[in-house]
């Protein structure tokens, strides 16, 4: 039986969930390699022997209590989310285990804070998705820029990539998440007009200039779970989303090295005549995923986290403290807080 402490990472044989378990082994934590398939629960294990295994599927709940026996932390690195978020999380709160998520994905989180917010207060513990690269950093980011209001006239979300090598495991959601999304006009949730609507956003080096496509991720949700925001859009740089709707693109390296890909997140949030600006810059949006959670997860170890129930990432942990540590990491994520972006035109 592992100690109260010990945090299980399901998915824990893909590209991403190897990262997460190089980081929290880093971190001298020994975490529990759960997953679906024995053989790359085997291949991730070789990399860090000793470490326990345990292979358990997501769709019989049982086997799954069973496998969540001494656990602390579940974290779920195995999509498509809207498939194993909802049996997961739900699991982990039976057996009073704090859980996060790297979705992406806006109806899998959305199912996450309707279904589990009062079972998880009950059992006292919190259910934070999205603590990853999509949906997590932006909500930092957009939270830090606000200082501590609660609101904001509206919020833009810039996301840039020099390059997009997808993971099978992107893919096949891709192919799994074919609800409408979502963007917040006039405070509500709303569905994103068809076509998406194009623009060119000034990025912070190194992109620059580029050409974006609205396309909102798993931010939308987080964002308005705790701050009322009139109008909320996403932006996706345009080449890369063609790189990943080609076939033809490579997945990105294997073995546990970051790929060259750079990425910029950069928020502009207008409260009446102000407008205040969160940006960050690093490389590998899948690898920089794994110290985000990993922040998550020691504030839930230590009980400096905030609150219970199905939370967002920047109303379960102090948002600034969060990217603070992240600038601090060897990863080496750059943030800036200061002038205004260039808005989409």
């Amino acid at each position: 039986m592992q100690t109260p402490e010990a945090v299980m990472v399901y998915g824990a044989g893909g590209h991403t969930g190897g990262f997460v378990v190089d980081e929290l082994v880093r971190r001298g934590l020994a975490p529990v390699l759960a997953g679906r398939s024995a053989e790359r629960l085997a291949e991730i294990g070789a990399r860090h022997p000793g470490l326990e295994r345990r292979v358990v599927g997501v769709d019989g709940p049982a086997a799954l209590r069973v496998a969540l026996d001494g656990v602390a932390v579940v974290v779920n690195c195995a999509g498509p989310f809207l498939d194993t978020a909802l049996p997961l999380a739900g699991a982990a709160v039976a057996a009073g285990a704090h859980y996060l998520d790297v979705s992406a994905e806006q109806p899998a989180v959305q199912q996450l804070y309707e279904r589990l917010d009062a079972p998880a207060r009950a059992a006292g513990v919190a259910v934070v998705p999205a603590m990853a690269f999509y949906g997590g950093l932006a909500d930092l980011l957009v939270t830090a820029a606000l200082e501590g209001e609660r609101d904001a006239d509206s919020v833009e979300v810039a996301v840039g990539l020099d390059h997009w090598w997808p993971t099978a495991g992107t893919r096949v959601t891709g192919e799994r998440n074919t609800a409408t999304r979502l963007v917040v006009r006039g405070g509500r949730l709303v569905p994103l007009a068809v076509p998406a609507p194009t623009g060119l956003w000034s990025f912070p080096a190194p992109l620059g200039a580029q050409p974006v496509v609205q396309l909102p991720f798993s931010e939308v949700v987080t964002v308005t779970r705790h701050l009322a925001v009139g109008e909320l859009t996403s932006y996706l740089s345009a080449a890369p989303l063609e790189e990943l709707r080609d076939e033809r693109t490579p997945p990105p390296p294997t073995g546990g090295g970051r790929s060259a890909q750079r990425f910029v997140v950069d928020v502009a949030v207008r409260r009446g005549d102000s407008v205040r600006r969160s940006a960050a810059e690093g490389q590998d949006i899948y690898a920089v995923s794994a110290p985000i959670l990993a922040e998550g997860i020691v504030r839930l170890l230590d009980g400096s986290h905030r609150g219970t129930g199905a939370l967002a990432p920047a109303e379960a942990f102090d948002a600034a403290d969060v990217l603070a540590a992240l600038e601090a990491h060897p990863a080496g994520l750059t943030t800036d807080r200061s002038a205004a972006p260039q808005r989409a035109r």
